[in-house]
């Protein structure tokens, strides 16, 4: 059976200067680099709730809604361009990974993350391709405030990395497909934190 090809990037995070650059908006800022990196400026859909933007014949979102309600923006996008689920990747924040650390996956549980959750409920299935990105471990008390907070300065040259990383991760997987991708970002690297 033939690899489906990613057509729609969702970046998740929450709107609103209080989230920017905070530890769950990590998928945001790889789709800003994206965007950079293809000198691409945002558009803003009303009637999907989303930022947007199309390279080539690939269209890149950023649901406005809370992150809990993202599958609302990111199945309206997909539904309007006849795009599936298979041919969806969704970039969000992972807590349970080391900061920097890239997991990508062709389907399975949301692992308890409520953007991925929503995103797989509105598209009425798990076979949603993602690509995690480690945020690093949360404490055990507190992890709301923690994946609501900032990375810490001494943090920074980390998460320049990973989002440079993640970007070519995602570049990867349009260009040479989800399991080419796999084989070569699933693999830690030095600049993550151990």
């Amino acid at each position: 059976m033939e690899e489906a090809k990613i057509r729609l990037v969702a970046g998740l995070g929450n709107p609103g200067a209080e989230y920017q650059r905070s530890r769950h908006n990590i998928g945001f800022m790889v789709l800003d680099r994206l965007m950079a990196d293809w000198q691409l400026p945002w558009d803003y859909s009303q009637k999907w709730r989303a930022g947007w933007a199309k390279w080539e014949s690939i269209i890149l979102a950023k649901p406005a809604t809370f992150m809990n309600r993202s599958g609302e923006a990111v199945a309206a996008i997909a539904n309007f361009y006849k795009i599936a689920p298979a041919e969806t990747l969704v970039v969000l924040d992972d807590f349970a990974l080391p900061l920097g650390r890239l997991r990508l996956r062709a389907q399975g549980s949301s692992g308890g993350h409520n953007g991925l959750e929503s995103v797989c409920e509105h598209f009425g299935t798990d076979a949603v391709p993602r690509l995690r990105i480690g945020i690093g471990a949360a404490p055990a008390q507190g992890a709301t405030d923690y994946v609501l907070g900032r990375f810490f300065e001494e943090e920074q040259p980390r998460l320049d990395a990973a989002i440079r990383r993640a970007a070519e991760a995602v570049k990867c997987a349009i260009d040479k497909g989800l399991i080419a991708a796999m084989n070569l970002f699933n693999q830690p690297q030095e600049t993550e934190e151990k």
